[in-house]
């Protein structure tokens, strides 16, 4: 089993690979990984992705990715399978750029849970601003 490890543009992301990948995958998989990673607004990243191509020529999908990424402060873990490398690298630039997508717009929400009155809080859920105006409420609800 071989292994190459290689740096991505992004200088704390290594790309790895064990078995049989060939320098064009590896090419391949550096342009999706940078176009997902190297996006303006995302938080610093860091991390390990590995592409391994399975010595077995019986397997449906002997390529498979596991990319284990720090996003900010979240961690990110994307997985894939496929019968090609394009394909496998295709799959994880999909995947990993909706994995980070989610980290970077899950601390811009506030839908955090009320903190108890034993811890401080006020134990009572924040009103909900409603935009329906009072000519949209029905007679029968008030």
């Amino acid at each position: 089993m071989t292994s190459k490890d290689t740096q991505t543009t992004a200088p704390t992301v290594l790309l790895r690979s064990d078995g049989e990948v060939d320098e064009e995958i590896l090419a391949y998989a550096h342009t999706k990984i940078d176009a997902v990673l190297g996006r303006s607004g995302l938080p610093a990243v860091s991390g390990e992705v590995r592409i391994t191509r399975a010595a077995a020529h019986h397997a449906d999908r002997p390529w498979s990715a596991t990319a284990a990424l720090h996003v900010g402060r979240r961690e990110v873990v994307v997985l894939a399978e496929a019968a090609t490398g394009h394909e496998l690298v295709d799959q994880l630039q999909d995947r990993m750029r909706r994995q980070t997508d989610k980290t970077q717009h899950a601390g811009r929400d506030n839908h955090r849970a009320v903190a108890p009155p034993w811890r401080g809080g006020s134990g009572t859920p924040r009103p909900v601003v409603d935009s329906a105006g009072p000519s949209d409420v029905h007679p029968s609800a008030l």
